[in-house]
């Protein structure tokens, strides 16, 4: 055994230390990886930099210990009592990585999956306990990377004097950080492969869009594809909603006056609020998030779908997928499992399916026995996560690229089975994070049973086998017969299970959610 394949797997004494771009940094072995976190990417976003385009890191001299994770960026909802704070350390470095790898051998070669965390576009950071990679790493014999960025109204609000979307500008930086260093940490920045979920899936969609990212990334997964994006419009006017909570105008100048920290506490007020501006901000108002990607012309030219269809990742391997109950864990965080009424399904089915009084008569002609709850969550998983997914796909297909797509089917165990196939639940089995956050609602009460640890290696062996190949190990998704990976503990290869919603959606085009009046 080489010196290096030593303290790859963690029998060796000296940390490793590799030089970046920007400066030396110094990790740690753990659990037979080199581990590095916390390294700058771009300056922090304080004082001149505030809400502006993420700038370069500035160099250091000296050696740079990595062993924490950076502060997490400000949060509209804190898990300690107070909006902006979450468990972690503090300061204003937000912009951060953190990178496992086998070996950081510059030889080394292997593939790289950058990881982009989920949240509404509003709170998450990579150094949540669910988002501990070394499984993913170990297992698959890859790299991978964790990144902070902004979230909110430091990353998303549409302000007068700022760019759109600073948020996705960070995770393009992110990406470029990786390009320039990742060969040092043993990657191959040929084989970078973004993946994310929810919020991150979003991201992942918006990346693909964006012509600002060519080169940077091989391929892509999207795990739950969130459709809500946002008009400039639209954007705009909840800024000016946002900044009055804080009363502020809605300029980058005017709020850089508001600590960061104390300027989540208006968009944490405009959310619990959203339902009152329905009549102006309509399928996003339900949605209790004044944060989405805004299709604002030059940063993000247009929607993901439209974009994909015209060609625009067709080199990129793409691989999709979303849960089957994707609602149910959001009914179940508002107590709301099993108390739909016949009026609030009514109202759903004519503010979200296609079609408004016609979509709502075609959905309960296409689900006959289904009770006021189930009808519920049916419309809401497929207007918020399950349709925009599997349009992805087409979209990808129509524009000369191709796409493998899966569904998570396994029900979560925990609070006696009720939460279904749930929101999330693919991170808990992709990242083997059965006791970390969401981890411990999904599987309360329960040990760990055998088929979660199986399904969760099968998870890690598709990704990884993705990342290395652009190849999950099951058909590519096609026009004609709609293929499919069903997850879930005997694992098949069937046409998509949920045609009749399919159907409904048929030819739908996922627009920017507009302004109404």
């Amino acid at each position: 055994m080489t010196t290096s394949e030593s303290r790859a797997r963690g029998t060796g004494t000296a940390p490793p230390v590799v030089r970046t771009a920007s400066g030396a940094v110094r990790g740690r072995h753990e659990d037979g990886l080199a581990v590095f976190r916390g390294i700058p990417f771009a300056e922090p976003p304080v004082g001149e930099a505030r809400f502006q385009a993420p700038r370069p890191a500035r160099p250091w001299d000296g050696t740079r210990e990595a062993y924490a994770f950076g502060p997490p960026p400000p949060q509209d909802i804190g898990v300690q009592g107070r909006a902006g704070e979450v468990s972690g350390p503090t300061g204003d470095d937000w912009l951060t990585v953190n990178v496992w790898t086998p070996e950081a051998d510059p030889s080394a070669g292997r593939p790289v999956m950058v990881w982009i965390y989920g949240g509404a576009y509003k709170l998450g950071h990579a150094g949540q306990p669910a988002y501990d990679a070394r499984r993913i790493a170990r297992d698959g014999d890859v790299l991978v990377v964790t990144f902070n960025y902004r979230m909110g109204i430091e990353g998303f609000a549409r302000l007068d004097g700022a760019p759109a979307n600073r948020g996705l500008l960070d995770q393009v930086a992110a990406l470029e950080w990786v390009r320039a260093n990742i060969t040092a940490f043993g990657g191959d920045p040929d084989q970078v492969t973004v993946f994310g979920e929810s919020a991150g899936a979003g991201s992942v969609a918006s990346l693909l869009a964006m012509p600002r990212t060519r080169g940077l990334f091989r391929r892509a997964v999207a795990q739950s594809v969130p459709g809500t994006f946002f008009s400039d419009e639209l954007a705009r006017d909840m800024a000016a909603a946002l900044a009055a909570e804080a009363g502020r105008r809605p300029t980058a100048a005017d709020l850089a006056a508001v600590d960061p920290r104390r300027l989540t506490d208006a968009g944490q007020s405009l959310s619990a609020k959203m339902l009152q501006y329905r009549d102006r901000w309509g399928q996003a108002a339900p949605t209790v998030t004044p944060f989405a990607p805004v299709v604002d012309g030059d940063v993000l030219p247009t929607t993901p779908w439209r974009a994909l269809a015209a060609g625009a990742a067709r080199e990129v391997d793409l691989l999709v997928g979303h849960n089957r109950d994707e609602f149910r864990l959001f009914l179940a965080m508002g107590g709301m499992l099993g108390k739909i009424t016949d009026e609030q399904v009514t109202a759903a089915l004519r503010l979200l399916a296609p079609g408004g009084a016609a979509g709502e008569r075609a959905y309960r002609t296409a689900f006959p026995d289904a009770s006021p709850s189930e009808l519920y969550e049916r419309v809401q998983t497929d207007w918020l996560f399950a349709m925009p997914t599997v349009h992805l796909a087409q979209a990808q297909l129509a524009g000369g690229g191709r796409a493998h797509v899966y569904e998570l089917t396994w029900p979560a165990p925990g609070s006696g089975g009720v939460l279904g196939a749930c929101h999330t639940l693919d991170v808990t089995l992709l990242f083997g994070g059965f006791d970390a956050d969401l981890g411990r609602l999904l599987f309360a009460g329960t040990d760990t049973p055998a088929e979660a640890e199986e399904l969760s290696s099968r998870f890690r062996r598709a990704w990884t086998s993705f990342a290395r190949t652009g190849d999950p190990g099951w058909p590519a998704y096609g026009t004609e017969d709609r293929l499919v990976q069903i997850l879930d503990t005997e694992p098949q290869v069937t046409a998509y299970p949920e045609e009749r919603s399919r159907r409904l959606w048929e030819g739908y085009d996922f627009l920017p959610l507009p302004l109404l009046g």
